[in-house]
């Protein structure tokens, strides 16, 4: 598929998204998560048309789309490992497990495994305050992590 045609098919079906959505009260997070869920990140050319539907700016859109850490700019890995690295985890030895997570992976946050299978984000706080250090593992909660536990949340996402 060119690029013309890829373009062409995300604003044909972010515009479907926006049509079954905008009728929401306060539309523009079921809409990004829709898009989100549809392209497996939020297309840059889905801004402006998200933005035109529903009266904002593209500004405004970009925000709400880089303050959230669920939403990427980028496609991700076939599985999305969340480290939390909010205080409550980094006091239980969250550092030591995301360094150990880093090198294992071969990656740093933000970034997928070169072969597609891991993609390793930093998310501040899972709600698991008093199960730290804690990890998501495509939307699976994982509680107080050690070296043995996350080899084994690293290996089952590798397959």
């Amino acid at each position: 598929m060119n690029v013309r045609s890829s373009s062409d098919d995300v604003l044909s079906r972010t515009s479907a998204i926006i049509s079954e959505l905008r009728g929401l009260e306060g539309p523009l997070l079921p809409i990004l998560h829709a898009v989100q869920d549809t392209f497996g990140y939020v297309p840059e050319e889905s801004k402006p048309l998200i933005a035109q539907a529903l009266n904002l700016s593209r500004a405004e859109v970009h925000g709400v789309v880089s303050f959230y850490h669920d939403f990427r700019s980028h496609t991700s890995g076939r599985h999305v490992l969340k480290l939390c690295r909010a205080e409550a985890c980094q006091s239980m030895g969250g550092d030591a497990l995301a360094e150990r997570v880093k090198s294992l992976l071969g990656i740093d946050f933000h970034e997928t495994t070169p072969d597609g299978a891991v993609t390793l984000e930093p998310v501040f706080c899972l709600g698991l305050c008093a199960c730290g250090p804690s990890a998501m593992l495509d939307g699976a909660l994982h509680g107080r992590l050690d070296e043995d536990c996350l080899g084994e949340l690293v290996a089952e996402a590798r397959r």
